[in-house]
């Protein structure tokens, strides 16, 4: 290395970095990794900041296996400094707006082959991290003999190469994959890097290093479901050395062959198919061996091929085999039983941070073609289900702020248990019947039995193949439901929680009994049951009782009238004394009961009762807590059930939903100007974007008109800012806040449409959306459309000045089958309704549009949405129905279909008219028509 360091700024800088990470400092780990260029703790930055070598510094101190001359540092010290050198050095590479000069490129590019031959395997992982993101940075030809020197290297051409380069070199390439999957994929210069990688992939599987071969295969898996060519060409290859390494003595690599297999049962099934006997049975021994993780990743395989359309059939012969070998690992392990720490009555126990991050999951807002807000519904109540991580950018040998480093609970991790009590599941809903009657010995053995752990099994059994054998364990409900309602009552908690999930899963069937006596002798003490168990000693049973509750909720709908003032009398109890974690659920409760009862919640004894805890609880929470994310969502279903009713809560919480927005809007600028500084959570912009909507939908159009007048700050000023914000989520509620105000407060948006039509048009062009974002960025364009169609109703021939560009953005979205049918419809409805005031405009071009606008309406629910479409689709066909020949006969078959429908309303009385009024195409061909 040319360049040398100055010594005292070297071990000013070694300082700073040991202190970062010493003792896991949190909050000095995350000043240093701010700090574009560390030296030194606040009184040396600004200096620091304005050396051109701090990159230089890091790359020396990372590559550097001993200490350089002069630094005195114990080895564990030298260690911290050259990890945290390496994770800045990555940080740096991996932000866009850190310029780093060509000289400080070249000695990282010199460094990182020394740091993947380094002694310490997490140095050799930290060179990888920083090589990865030197090829996301500049891309493949930014750096063309990495791809070339890394396959040398951990295939050992030479012979020369030790152990640590090749298992560097390997774990590099890997990372490389992984990150960079699509750029591998693609051509470059005449060739795709993928064709010769691939090939060296699969030949180091052979390694004779147990760690090569697992990174070889997990670079593999990366490419194994993307069915690209360079996977088909060598499928053949790759099976064979699957097949050969089943047997391998190290678990991780047989956990990547495990991971290959479920890859390859969606991509080539039929290369699976021969061997599934064989398959069956190595699947089964993995699973039943003593490594949990491997025993994880091979029960995947069920749930794969349980969910693939075809392939599960195939497994009909072995499934007497199976399902004893998913039951036998549903039962806790000794180990878990151990993290659980036995019964515990913890309710008045504060919760860790960490016990409350992964709870709230917003519901994402997207609007139909006939203008309804639809969500996908939460699934808290899972049992087994596999949650995704919120640190996906975490590298290996990175601090987790979220982790103690104590062990997790394995009630909030993917474990074997379940995911066998996963693939119970997919099997009783694929095989039915034959499911049930397989586990009901091990029902009969376990579900009394004396030890906790078995009684536990079998009711997440009976929980697990509740849906698909509904029909075959109806008659048996009776007793087992009855049997539950005992358990509510286990002495152990784990028991009790499970419990009140299964009756969960059971609820349907109890909410859906006819005769009332028997409604009386199971729905009721099911919905008390599990509302019991909501004020539970123990708070994973108060959390599972909430859950469970809140799938009863959605199962029973209206049935729940009748006793709305006592669920809402227990929830005020939940409010008073649940912890942070467990409240974020009972606002699922809270909103969930909202959707189910509607306009019954503005009953003054219930609105009177739960308003006070709710707000309550808006009181308490503060701008920047967690809280309101969950707290805002559930505000906006109660505003949307309570309707006018919701007034008097109305103003301060319309006010302080438009400050959040303010203030994080501002956050947002800071941070684009200065990066050092917190990004904003983006989930405080939408939820308030969402309650926003929520409240001017529910209020009396005056009163909403009032609350958006008297806004500070400007109200439509901030939603053209969020119309425009990165973040696909925060644009697809503001494009929803958009439609809203159109419809309700149309007197108030007017004035700010000249800005709103220059934004709206860029978000209808939907060539800019990313592969990778692809369904986020349609749900943006689907709302933006939606809400064209709704000012298109109010604004009328005014909006003459955005018909050219707002007419093709419809025509090249409704034409066109990449799109997805939802967009297409509200696209298509939209086009329509520009007719509506502006018919002269779109008629010369009506030939061109008319059947993609009718094939794209056929499947709209008929609604007044559609037929104020259909009203402005019919006033352009007055204006030039001799562009409608090609299409007559599909228009005169949408005509049918509003014919033969009785007429409720003014819009489709108006459309009959309409219809009656037009002057079809046939009488310039002397056709006789009745339309």
């Amino acid at each position: 290395m040319d360049w040398q360091p100055v010594p005292e700024s070297l071990s000013q800088l070694a300082a700073c970095l040991k202190d970062s990470l010493s003792g896991f400092d949190k909050a000095a780990q995350k000043q240093a990794e701010t700090a574009d260029l560390p030296f030194s703790f606040p009184q040396m930055l600004e200096q620091a900041k304005s050396s051109p070598d701090i990159n230089n510094y890091l790359v020396y101190l990372f590559s550097s296996q001993d200490p350089p001359s002069g630094l005195q540092c114990s080895p564990q010290d030298y260690y911290l400094v050259r990890s945290a050198a390496a994770i800045m050095l990555k940080n740096n590479v991996r932000s866009p707006s850190k310029p780093i000069p060509d000289a400080s490129l070249a000695l990282i590019k010199m460094a990182v082959p020394i740091g993947l031959q380094d002694k310490n395997s997490q140095m050799r992982s930290y060179a990888g991290n920083i090589a990865t993101e030197l090829i996301r940075r500049g891309g493949l030809l930014s750096w063309p003999e990495l791809l070339p020197e890394l396959l040398k290297t951990f295939t050992n051409e030479s012979g020369q190469v030790s152990n640590e380069g090749q298992e560097g070199a390997m774990a590099a390439m890997a990372k490389i994959c992984e990150d960079n999957t699509k750029m591998l994929e693609r051509e470059v210069n005449g060739q795709r890097p993928l064709n010769f990688i691939l090939p060296k992939l699969i030949q180091a599987t052979k390694s004779p290093l147990p760690k090569v071969r697992a990174q070889a295969l997990t670079a593999i898996n990366v490419f194994a479901p993307r069915k690209s060519q360079a996977m088909l060409n060598s499928i053949d290859d790759l099976l064979q050395n699957l097949f050969s390494l089943a047997t391998d003595s190290s678990n991780e690599v047989r956990r990547q062959v495990c991971r290959a297999f479920v890859q390859l049962v969606e991509t080539r099934p039929d290369k699976l198919q021969p061997h599934l006997s064989g398959l069956v049975d190595y699947i089964l021994a993995q699973q039943r061996g003593d490594d949990e993780e491997l025993g994880c990743d091979a029960a995947e395989f069920w749930l794969a091929v349980g969910e693939h359309e075809s392939l599960w059939e195939s497994l009909t012969p072995y499934i007497g085999k199976i399902i004893p070998v998913l039951l036998e690992c549903m039962v806790y392990s000794g180990e878990d039983i151990a993290m659980l720490g036995g019964a515990s009555d913890d309710e008045d126990e504060e919760d860790r941070e960490e016990d409350i991050k992964p709870q709230f999951a917003k519901k994402t807002l997207a609007r139909t073609a006939n203008g309804t807000a639809s969500s996908d519904p939460a699934q808290n109540g899972n049992a087994y289900q596999k949650l995704a991580t919120m640190d996906d950018d975490l590298e290996e040998g990175e601090i987790d702020d979220y982790d103690d480093g104590e062990d997790e609970n394995p009630d909030d991790r993917w474990t074997l248990r379940k995911c066998s009590a996963a693939a119970l599941d997919v099997f009783a809903r694929d095989f039915r019947d034959p499911v049930f009657e397989s586990i009901l010995p091990y029902l009969t053995k376990n579900l009394k039995h004396e030890e906790w752990p078995y009684r536990e099994a079998a009711v997440l059994a009976l929980g697990a193949v509740a849906e698909g054998c509904i029909g075959v364990i109806t008659p048996h409900l009776p007793e087992l439901v009855s049997y539950l309602f005992s358990l509510l009552n286990d002495p152990e908690p784990v028991v009790r929680q499970i419990t009140c999930w299964t009756l969960g899963r059971y609820s349907a069937w109890a909410a859906e009994l006819a005769d009332p006596n028997e409604r009386r002798q199971y729905f009721e003490p099911m919905m008390e049951g599990i509302l019991t168990k909501m004020l539970d000693r123990n708070k994973k049973v108060q959390e599972a009782g909430a859950s469970a509750f809140a799938n009863l909720e959605e199962k029973a709908g209206k049935r729940l009238e009748p006793y709305s003032l006592p669920i809402i009398q227990q929830f005020v109890q939940c409010f008073k004394k649940y912890k942070d974690r467990n409240i974020f659920i009972l606002y699922d409760c809270v909103q969930t009961l909202a959707e189910s009862i509607g306009p019954v919640l503005a009953r003054p004894d219930l609105a009177n009762a739960l308003m006070p805890a709710l707000i309550e609880r808006w009181n308490k929470a503060s701008d920047d807590s967690r809280e309101l994310f969950p707290l805002l969502e559930c505000l906006s279903y109660v505003a949307m059930a309570m309707n006018d009713a919701f007034t008097p809560y109305a103003q301060p919480i319309f006010g302080r939903c438009v400050n959040i927005i303010h203030q994080n809007l501002e956050a947002s600028l800071a941070h684009a100007n200065n990066p050092a500084l917190d990004a904003p959570n983006r989930d405080f912009l939408v939820t308030s974007l969402d309650l926003l909507s929520a409240i001017i939908q529910a209020l009396d159009t005056s009163k909403s008109a009032k609350l958006v007048q008297e806004s500070q700050p400007a109200f439509f000023e901030l939603m053209i800012l969020c119309m425009e914000d990165p973040s696909n989520e925060v644009r697809q509620s503001a494009y929803a806040l958009l439609g809203d105000c159109a419809k309700y407060v149309y007197g108030q948006l007017k004035n700010s449409l000249s800005n709103v039509f220059p934004v709206l048009l860029k978000q209808l062009d939907f060539e800019n959306i990313l592969d990778e974002e692809a369904e986020s960025g349609f749900s943006v364009v689907n709302n933006a459309c939606w809400s064209v169609g709704e000012i298109a109703i109010q604004h009328k021939s005014e909006m003459a000045p955005y018909i050219p560009e707002l007419f093709q953005r419809f025509v090249d979205i409704v034409g066109n089958p990449g799109i997805p049918k939802g967009v297409t419809e509200n696209a298509a409805i939209a086009l329509g309704r520009l007719g509506l005031g502006n018919a002269e405009l779109l008629a010369p071009h009506l030939a061109n549009f008319a059947e993609d606008f009718l094939v794209s309406m056929d499947e709209v629910e008929l609604t007044d949405e559609k037929a104020t479409a259909f009203r402005g689709f019919t006033l352009v066909v007055e204006k030039n129905p001799m562009a409608m020949e090609k299409s007559l006969l599909h228009f005169f078959t949408a005509i049918a279909r509003y014919r033969d429908m009785r007429l409720r309303s003014q819009n489709k009385t108006d459309l009959h008219e309409d219809f009656q009024k037009v002057r079809t195409p046939s009488e310039f061909y002397g056709f006789e028509t009745n339309s």
